[in-house]
Formats: structure tokens, sequence, C-alpha cells
């Protein structure tokens, strides 16, 4: 009687787990869009640091995320279930602050064309240790911040795929996909990074093929930076301005919003235009708040 009521307890186990595993998937496959933005977001982020502090970097960030996920999984549970309504214009917020990030970017790559940041190149000439570490933990901040918004997503599309079910199943589902997600996102990160790294090691080898390898890849990493630069700014603006058409549509029911956008019959295009009109709403809304913002800046008292 004990053994056959174990086994039914183990086989109930085994279904939980798999029902769990199932949902996960699933809200990780609803959440790829963002995950993908996630990934050139942070990638930039942590980019352009001294190279034997790439991966203590990485980890403080991912650090940083994974304890973002602690406050933001319970807090969207708990409001799911008692404030409902909170979660929206939370949302709505940390969209504009993603907006806005973008768009001081690009004003000030604008505004300071042609000067670039000395910084850390000073930093090294003098030898200083300590301005070093102060523009690491400046840019390990900055990365949390931003990913703090982007995990608050991530969680909430990923709750949404499973608002129908019990609370504990919820609760494991989010659980999975918060460290699922920040393992497989600094993951990646790290091993970004750490490409040129690997282009040194391939150039010492005797194998011919091995040194072409070894070239490849040291021109591909400056180049793949480069290019997770601008993709990370632009994920900024889609992401952000994706979270205000959601929620000007939530709150006004506006049809030529993201979610009544259907202009071709082809569901590819139609994904292009949907993004097109995300990028131009994140446009605007961080344009008018860089301008906010420059404006009380000008006129505080010195």
């Amino acid at each position: 009687m004990a053994a056959g009521s174990l086994l039914a307890l183990f086989d109930d186990i085994a279904t939980l787990l798999d029902d769990i595993a199932s949902m996960s998937k699933i809200a990780v496959k609803k959440t790829a869009g963002v995950l993908g933005d996630d990934l050139a977001v942070n990638a930039e982020q942590v980019g352009n640091v001294r190279a034997e502090r790439e991966l203590p970097v990485v980890w403080a960030v991912a650090k940083g995320s994974l304890l973002n996920k602690i406050i933001i999984v319970p807090v969207v549970l708990l409001a799911s279930m008692f404030m409902p309504w909170l979660i929206t214009p939370v949302l709505m917020i940390g969209g504009i602050y993603l907006c806005f990030e973008g768009a001081e970017k690009v004003w000030h790559s604008i505004t300071h064309r042609g000067l670039k940041d000395h910084s850390q190149s000073r930093a090294l000439l003098h030898n200083s240790n300590a301005d070093l570490l102060e523009l690491e933990k400046k840019r390990v901040k900055g990365a949390i911040q931003t990913d703090f918004i982007l995990s608050l997503e991530i969680i909430v599309i990923a709750l949404s795929t499973v608002q129908e079910e019990a609370f504990a199943k919820q609760a494991m589902v989010l659980a999975v996909v918060a460290i699922g997600i920040t393992i497989g996102v600094y993951g990646l990160v790290a091993l970004i990074v750490k490409i040129d790294d690997l282009g040194l090691v391939l150039l010492k080898a005797k194998s011919s093929l091995a040194t072409a390898a070894g070239n490849f890849l040291l021109w591909f990493a400056p180049a793949l930076m480069k290019t997770l630069t601008v993709v990370g700014t632009l994920a900024m603006f889609l992401v952000g301005g994706g979270i205000l058409s959601h929620g000007f549509d939530h709150y006004a029911k506006l049809e030529f919003t993201l979610g009544h956008l259907h202009i071709f019959s082809n569901s590819f295009a139609n994904g292009i235009v949907q993004n097109l009109f995300n990028g131009l709403i994140g446009i605007a809304a961080g344009a008018v708040v860089v301008a906010l913002v420059s404006h009380f800046h000008r006129h505080q008292p010195e």
C-alpha cells in the first residue's frame, strides 16, 4: 500500500514537472523576440572593457540580472492576483525609459560626432585602477538597469502564457524561465566578448587552417561588437515602442495600433511593418523625453 502511494506520488511529480517543462518552452518561445533584443542590448552594454575584466563584468551583470528577476517574479505574480491594472502602466514607464536610453545614445553620437570617449584610455595611461573600476561600475549599473526593464517584459509575457494555470504552476514556470534566460543570455554574452581571445589562441596553433580561423575571428569580433551597438540601440526603440503601442491599445483601444495592423496578407510582411511602427513610436517617445530632460538640465540653477 505504502509502495503504491509512493509510486503514485512520483508519477504525479513527474507529470507536474513535464507540464512545467512544456509550459516553460511555450513561454520562452513567446518571449523569443524580446530575448533577441535582450542579448543584443546586453552584449553592447558590457563590451569595450579591458580584456581581463570582460568575464568579471559579464558575471556582475548576470548576478544583477538574476537579482532583478528575484524581485520581478514575485511582484508580477502578486500584482496579477491583486492589482492587475498596475502591470500595464509599470511596463509603459519602463518602455519610455528604454526609448529615452536609445534616443540619448543617438543624440550623444550626433552631438559628439568625431569625438571619442577617452576616459578608459586616460585611466589606462595614468594606470588608475580606481578610475577603471569606477568606469566598470558605471557600465555594470547601466546594464543592470536596462536588464530590469527587459526582464520585466519577458516575465510579463511569460506569465500571459500560463494565466489560466494555478498559482503554483505559474510561479514554477516563471522561475524556470527567469533562471533559464539569465543563464542562456549571459552565457552567450560571455562567448561573444571572448571571441577575440579565441582568435588569438588559434593564431598560436601550427595549423594554417587554425591560423586562418584565428585571423577571421580577430576581424569578426570588432565588427560584431559594432553591429551589436547598432542593433542594441534599435532594440531599445523596438521593445520600448512595442510596450507603448500595446499600452495605448490597452487604454484607448486604438484600431491603428500594433495588434490591428494587418496591411499585407503575408504575416512576415506584417511583422516587418509592425516592427517599423514600434520603432517609430519608440524614436518619437525617446526624442520627446530627451528634449524634456535637456530642457530641464539647461534651466537648472548652477
